[in-house]
């Protein structure tokens, strides 16, 4: 009768230990680095075409990485930026795509803190984990700020390919 609670215990314990082995999750996230390389560069090809604009990267959980903001765009395309990340996270998907295919409920997701139903963010995926998410603000519609952002992931292209 010893035995055979000994044994129950010990399978006990292993079902245990493989119950708590599932509770730990292996998560890729955008780092600083690639966060501010992602940023600047968007940045600068915006400011090539003209576009003087704020760009803000977001981890995967919508923590805020890196913002930059050029010298003459206004202080508010930051927090748009941002926004437009925010709306990536939430959705999955770049933030234009997400606010055309949900103009049904576009007006009360700009009424929740932190979001805004706008062109711009842009996901950053790697080997189809999300990464985190790009915000553009500042050039002269969204699509422009969207061309900036996927200008900048395509050049870092390879980094992301063998990221880790």
């Amino acid at each position: 009768m010893r035995f055979n609670k000994l044994v129950s215990i010990a399978a006990l314990c292993a079902a245990s230990a493989q119950v708590s082995a599932q509770d730990v999750l292996n998560v890729k996230t955008v780092g600083y680095e690639l966060a501010r390389d992602v940023a600047n560069a968007t940045l600068l090809e915006c400011r090539k075409q003209g576009y003087q604009v704020s760009v803000v990267v977001v981890d995967r959980s919508g923590n805020l990485q890196v913002a930059v903001r050029d010298e003459l765009a206004p202080r508010f395309t930051l927090e748009i930026a941002e926004r437009k990340a925010n709306v990536v996270i939430m959705s999955g998907i770049n933030s234009g795509e997400f606010s055309k295919s949900r103009t049904d409920i576009k007006q009360e997701l700009n009424h929740i803190e932190g979001l805004i139903m706008m062109q711009g963010g842009v996901l950053i995926e790697s080997g189809g984990a999300r990464l985190g998410a790009v915000g553009v603000s500042g050039a002269p519609g969204g699509d422009k700020d969207e061309a900036c952002a996927k200008f900048a992931l395509k050049k870092l292209e390879e980094r992301l390919e063998f990221a880790e």
